[in-house]
């Protein structure tokens, strides 16, 4: 028989147990398996690797529906080769204020082979055959790893912490990644928060992230530092009455000034700079020809250089000055 003073001495024990969340993931066959999170539930079409809905070679390429706090978070297209994301597709639906999360980097065991549980584990091993480790980004000034579903856009606190996982990053150089692609983030979010609403009057934006892999630059030897990311949006705007898209893509390179910026690009755009082997909404009704530029929105962010600030006031005001026309006439 258990005495008072033994279970005293294990409830300590029992509180740290069930604080502890495992972090589920599961490699699945088919995308349709892990659904919510691409539009209309169609996969991009990216040529030699997932065409038609169906990935050409299943021992390369996995898909992990990547979940926490037993829900499903976003879904990542994983190259166990390259040991870097093909991309990661994730539903925007506003974002719970606060920083960073402060969690450790984690592996997926069944990528490793079929004794791998189903839940995430701390990365620990110095290498992976099929995936990247943390010790891979350790020891080097070079790069960071460089999140695809930002933890920024995480709708609550285990949205966010379900991004730290080594499968949803890749090498970006760190003025890159803490520069001009962070504001790019922030910009991308602040057009969402403004005119992504469905028909219930809900944000929810739908946006896919990936890296084209670089020719043999390798991380150590093991991991591909990718040649450039790119990043795609597509939302109905109940606002406007439309439907609306932006792209964002560049050379994974040093930011070459502190206020450098990621240009905007419609999806064409995006999809001839990748050699059209890209098409990230197939069948969907996003404009493949239109900005968001073109939409009004009510929170253009400003450059930060007073210099900017001056060249871009022309256009700034000219934007203002229809959208104001355009609310009056409805």
């Amino acid at each position: 028989m258990m005495t008072p003073l033994k279970m005293w001495c294990l409830l300590p024990l029992a509180v740290l147990l069930l604080s502890i969340t495992p972090t589920e993931t599961k490699v699945v066959n088919e995308m349709s398996e892990c659904e919510g999170f691409l539009l209309d539930e169609t996969p991009p079409q990216v040529t030699g690797i997932l065409e038609n809905s169906r990935i050409l070679n299943q021992n390369r390429y996995k898909i992990i529906c990547q979940k926490f706090d037993n829900n499903k978070r976003f879904v990542t297209l994983y190259d166990t080769t390259n040991k870097i994301p093909v991309f990661s597709a994730y539903k925007y639906r506003g974002a719970e204020a606060g920083g960073r999360p402060s969690t450790p980097w984690k592996i997926e065991p069944q990528l490793e082979g079929p004794g791998g549980g189903e839940y995430m584990t701390e990365s620990r091993k110095d290498v992976y055959q099929h995936q990247a480790s943390d010790n891979d980004y350790k020891n080097q000034d070079v790069y960071d790893r460089g999140h695809l579903f930002p933890s920024s856009y995480g709708f609550d606190k285990s949205d966010k912490v379900s991004t730290f996982t080594l499968t949803n990053v890749v090498p970006q150089v760190k003025s890159f990644n803490q520069g001009s692609w962070s504001r790019m983030e922030q910009e991308l979010k602040k057009t969402m928060d403004d005119l992504c609403y469905n028909n219930n009057d809900k944000v929810e934006a739908y946006v896919v992230t990936g890296a084209q892999p670089s020719q043999g630059n390798k991380l150590k030897n093991r991991v591909n530092v990718p040649s450039m990311l790119w990043t795609a949006l597509c939302c109905y705007s109940n606002k406007n009455k439309k439907w609306i898209a932006e792209a964002y893509l560049r050379d994974n390179v040093a930011d070459k000034a502190k206020d450098e910026r990621v240009d905007k690009k419609t999806l064409q755009e995006l999809y001839d700079k990748l050699n059209k082997k890209l098409v990230v909404f197939p069948g969907s009704k996003c404009p493949l020809n239109e900005e968001v530029s073109d939409v009004c929105i009510s929170r253009p962010e400003q450059p930060k250089s007073w210099f900017r600030q001056v060249l871009s006031f022309p256009s700034r005001a000219v934007s203002w000055l229809y959208c104001t026309v355009r609310g009056w006439v409805g």
